[in-house]
């Protein structure tokens, strides 16, 4: 009996900041989240169910979702990469480098821009048909929906997962229930159970070492200005809620070239320490040099196309003016980025291949 009631307590420790849902079709979706953590958005005419995610996790793993079949949208989001690829920048199904580092999927439910530079793509269910049938570049290279439909629904598997998916009668093999499915599986990837919210929001001073400590009071000390852009639970200014779906997200130019190429997303710090390279173009390779790169107030590139020091260019965003540090102060804000890292979210079962 004592065996048991101390698996009880671990399960149920396991659970305290999971998603969890009964597998019925019709029974509401609960999103048991942490102290700290609102209750993210979810489109009305796509209310989340356990059903409609378990579909949207056997979809994200199938590589019959692309044209060879040799790739899935898994293929470039990682889950032991906290749902990234590990790549400077994503290669498609029939080999294409794109132009932009993979994002990580973890917390895209408080996504307020889903792309590094689109403040117009706002909604996953639209997102995420750009690499089923984009083509420039091409990442899944599926050409035809219709041809997507009937592999869904030949398949037996299939054939049981739609319509609990999807009830109540009419063709539930569409394109929009594809859609539908993968949006919502891919809003059911909350990380919440890094050292640093065991710390923060379970109470456990021990769950971090003195080194994290010091470098979260750096980080949001006003001399780094860190917080600033990556603030809030999520460490990043492009954060949306149930509450606030509708506010206006900020893009940066944060000195990465002398040359104007844009301004880009924040993107959220959790699970940092595990998703380089960094950046848009996934041009820095490590944490200490994404740190070079701010205290520098812009980086320097010496030869090449890009050549020309990035502090200078005149589209830079003001918080990025550079900062001096010592070698103890860096080790102590590369310990707080990796207090970020949850463990637990990239082994998963519910986030898992189920294939």
């Amino acid at each position: 009996m004592a065996r048991l009631s101390f698996l009880l307590l671990m399960l149920a420790a396991f659970d305290r900041y999971a998603v969890s849902a009964e597998a019925d079709s019709g029974q509401a979706y609960s999103w048991n989240l942490p102290k700290g953590f609102p209750k993210p958005y979810v489109p009305a005419d796509n209310p989340m169910t356990a059903a409609k995610v378990e579909l949207g996790r056997h979809l994200f793993y199938d590589t019959r979702m692309s044209v060879n079949p040799k790739a899935s949208c898994a293929t470039c989001h990682r889950q032991e990469f906290a749902f990234t690829d590990g790549r400077a920048v994503s290669m498609g199904a029939t080999g294409q480098l794109h132009t932009r580092s993979a994002m990580s999927l973890v917390n895209v439910a408080y996504s307020g821009a889903l792309t590094w530079s689109n403040p117009r793509m706002t909604k996953l269910e639209d997102q995420l048909l750009a690499p089923i049938f984009g083509e420039h570049p091409v990442e899944l290279g599926l050409r035809n929906g219709d041809d997507l439909s009937q592999m869904l629904r030949v398949d037996p598997k299939y054939q049981g997962l739609f319509a609990r998916a999807f009830p109540g009668g009419g063709d539930a093999f569409t394109v929009t229930n594809v859609a539908k499915a993968l949006a919502a599986f891919e809003r059911s990837i909350i990380s919440a159970r890094s050292p640093y919210d065991r710390y923060h929001y379970g109470g456990d001073d021990n769950a971090v070492p003195g080194s994290a400590k010091r470098g979260e009071v750096l980080f949001f000390n006003q001399h780094l200005s860190c917080f600033r852009c990556h603030g809030g639970f999520n460490f990043s200014d492009a954060t949306v809620s149930e509450s606030s779906a509708g506010r206006e997200i900020e893009f940066h130019n944060t000195g990465l070239y002398k040359a104007d190429v844009g301004k880009f997303k924040t993107p959220t710090l959790r699970n940092i320490a595990i998703t380089a390279p960094y950046m848009h173009d996934g041009s820095i390779a490590t944490l200490e040099g994404v740190l070079d790169h701010y205290a520098a107030g812009g980086r320097t590139i010496l030869s090449g196309p890009n050549a020309g020091n990035g502090h200078e260019n005149p589209n830079k965003d003001q918080l990025i003016s550079g900062f001096q540090l010592s070698q103890q102060e860096r080790a102590d804000l590369i310990a707080f980025l990796e207090s970020l890292t949850d463990e637990e979210v990239r082994h998963d079962a519910r986030f898992a291949n189920p294939w």
